[in-house]
Order: structure tokens, then C-alpha cells, then sequence
């Protein structure tokens, strides 16, 4: 045995060299023959989604108060309404109460009117008045004790607590019809149960009933006339929740 280990060590580079190619190309031709490992699509899955919803009363009012302004110029515009605007403030804040009757500020803009030959004729200016809360005689009142500003618009919608509310409500008839349509499809084809792979759950809602609305223009006309509370109706508003997602059948 030592004679043939001394004669090995003193074989040539290259003879020493094609073994390795040889040994390598052996070792990537038996890796090429070993079949390629493939992962099996899911079996028995159900793609399906069910719905809830909720109608429930609105309890937000949101009433804008506007004043417009026109003048020759840009400044006499601005202050005309910044003085409309803190007589209005001043007025609303008096019966403020935080949830009940917020009170804040809306857009604040002054544009120039163009006349026929492209040149500024004038400047027109507008400032909005935002109350809003639950309080709807207390914010319906407060309109009608500004002078210095006119109803532009009322708007209805559900507060943060009665939506929390309602998408909870929703939420439970949405998950109690997926769990029984997913068992009812597994079961129509024959399986005894399934597991949830995958859910999503999406909330919208849709606001339904009269909404009252009067244009500012409409509302300048009878700025003199805003001596007693505007008759507000709130309506209804619809909350949706949507879960879907996909089951597997067992």
C-alpha cells in the first residue's frame, strides 16, 4: 500500500486536473436527474363573502352659515367679511358646548370677478360658519342669532359613537352569515366541516332620508326673514359591513 500512495502523489497536474472535471460533471448530471420538486395548488377552497346591515337614525347636524361680499377692491372685500365672520363667532360660541354644539370655521376665500374684456371688474369674497353636533334645537337656534351671516347649508350624518355603534351591530350579522354560508357550501358539496384560511372585513355607509339644503344665494334672499330657527328632520343611514374571504373545506 505505501508504494501506490508515493506513486499517486507524484501523478501529473493535468491527469490530477480531468478527474476533478470528471467528478464534478458526475455530481451536477446525478443533481439534473433528481426530480424537480412541485408544491400541489390548494384543494377544496371556497372563495365567498357575506354582508350585514344596520339602518339607525342620524344624530350629527351640520349646519353652515355663509356670508358674501363684494367690492372694488381685495382688502375692503376681506375685512367686510372678517368682521361678518367674528360677529358670528362671537354670537354662536355663547350656547357652545363640546359634543352638543361645536363651532368652527369654514373655507375663506377671496377671488376677483373678470369682466367681458378679461380685466378684474371687482372682488367677491366668501366665509362659512361650521356648527355642528347632536343639539340640533341648540345649533338651529344659534343660526337664527347670527345676523351676520345666512344658512348656506344643512347636512345630516351619524356621530363617531352611534357609527361605532352601528358597525359593531353590522359587523356581527356579516361574520354570523359567512360562518353559515361557508358551513351550508361545504356541506352542499359533501365535505363535514371547513377551516378560515383568509378573511377581510370592509365597512361603508350610505346616508338615506330628506336631507335639507338651501343654496347660499337662496339663503342671502332671505337673510332678513332668519329671525326664527330653520326646521330641521334628520334621516336614516344605512351602515354596511362586508366580510369575505376564502374557507377550506375538511
Amino acid at each position: 500500500m505505501p508504494h501506490l500512495h508515493v506513486f499517486s502523489r507524484f501523478l501529473p497536474s493535468s491527469l490530477c486536473a480531468g478527474a476533478a472535471l470528471l467528478a464534478l460533471s458526475a455530481a451536477v448530471q446525478a443533481q439534473t436527474a433528481m426530480p424537480a420538486m412541485t408544491i400541489q395548488p390548494p384543494q377544496n377552497v371556497f372563495q365567498l363573502s357575506a354582508s350585514g346591515q344596520v339602518e339607525v337614525q342620524q344624530d350629527m347636524l351640520t349646519l353652515t352659515l355663509v356670508a358674501s361680499r363684494e367690492g372694488a377692491d381685495a382688502a375692503s372685500v376681506q375685512t367686510q367679511l372678517r368682521t361678518a365672520l367674528d360677529e358670528a363667532l362671537a354670537a354662536a360660541k355663547k350656547t357652545a358646548q363640546a359634543g352638543q354644539m361645536d363651532v368652527r370655521t369654514g373655507n375663506f376665500s377671496v377671488n376677483p370677478r373678470y369682466d367681458r374684456h378679461g380685466k378684474i371688474g371687482g372682488w367677491h369674497g366668501r366665509a362659512e360658519l361650521v356648527l355642528q353636533g347632536r343639539d340640533f334645537p341648540r345649533i338651529t337656534s344659534a343660526a337664527a342669532r347670527v345676523e351676520s351671516m345666512t344658512i348656506g347649508d344643512v347636512d345630516f350624518g351619524l356621530s363617531r359613537e352611534q357609527r361605532a355603534k352601528t358597525e359593531a351591530e353590522a359587523q356581527t350579522q356579516a361574520i354570523e352569515r359567512f360562518k353559515a354560508r361557508a358551513a351550508d357550501i361545504t356541506r352542499a358539496f359533501g365535505f363535514a366541516g371547513y377551516t378560515l384560511r383568509e378573511v377581510s372585513v370592509d365597512s361603508q355607509g350610505e346616508g338615506y332620508g330628506p336631507r335639507p339644503y338651501m343654496r347660499a344665494a337662496a339663503a342671502e334672499a332671505v337673510g332678513s326673514l332668519k329671525s326664527a330657527p330653520v326646521a330641521v328632520e334628520p334621516g336614516t343611514s344605512v351602515v354596511q359591513v362586508t366580510v369575505s374571504g376564502s374557507v377550506q373545506a375538511k
